[in-house]
């Protein structure tokens, strides 16, 4: 009898055993982070007759690149921006995770005086965030473009930086040879005027000697 007890006893320690064994391993399961869901880009606005969707599995270089012309935003931005006929088209950009819109900008690429984004105060995702206006990339209409966004190429645009979606300063500004001759210009009035200002205190010594002289006699 003793030895029954003993052996349903030491089956039941099993039993337990193996269940809670199952249990620890089931909930180190449940527990494991899923992975993210890839990041990707809808954009839409002038020209796009659909939305044009970009995923990181399969654009990845794409894909980053748009998200640039918005991730360096800062919290506050203006509050105002440049007139609506100044603005040029609008492009829509929605940040997604899979297939779930997080974030949303409107782009414009070909403002007056330089690209802009505006960041609406309701975001998809509805995290707390205040509506603002932002000077954008140089890049951001050929990134665009590389995007599949119809506008014409552009051959002047700088890499990166904030501000300037056309050429701010005149074309004759960017002339090396004008430069140089303007600067030689400027040296040669600033000689000729040194000249003059020394002329004009020999003459004035020299009268003042004469006037000491003739006072002396």
């Amino acid at each position: 009898m003793v030895r029954h007890m003993r052996r349903l006893a030491a089956v039941l320690a099993g039993t337990l055993a193996a269940a809670l064994l199952s249990l620890g391993t089931a909930g180190s399961a449940s527990a494991a982070p899923k992975p993210a869901p890839p990041a990707g880009v809808d954009i839409t606005g002038t020209g796009l007759s659909t939305p044009l969707r970009l995923h990181a599995d399969t654009d990845p270089a794409l894909v980053g690149a748009v998200i640039d012309q918005v991730n360096f935003l800062a919290r506050t931005g203006m509050p105002t921006g440049p007139k609506a006929a100044n603005l040029g088209p609008k492009y829509t950009v929605v940040v997604l995770a899979g297939e779930t819109p997080k974030q949303t900008y409107d782009l414009y690429p070909k403002a007056v005086g330089g690209p802009r984004v505006y960041r609406p105060a309701k975001q998809p995702d509805g995290r707390k965030t205040s509506a603002g206006w932002f000077l954008g990339r140089l890049s951001m209409s050929e990134t665009l473009r590389t995007a599949g966004v119809p506008l014409e190429r552009q051959f002047d645009t700088v890499s990166g930086g904030a501000g300037g979606g056309e050429r701010v300063l005149p074309e004759d500004t960017l002339d090396p040879a004008k430069d140089l001759d303007e600067a030689l210009g400027d040296l040669q009035r600033l000689l000729l005027l040194n000249v003059g200002v020394m002329l004009t205190i020999t003459v004035g010594l020299a009268g003042i000697a004469l006037l000491i002289r003739r006072r002396t006699r």
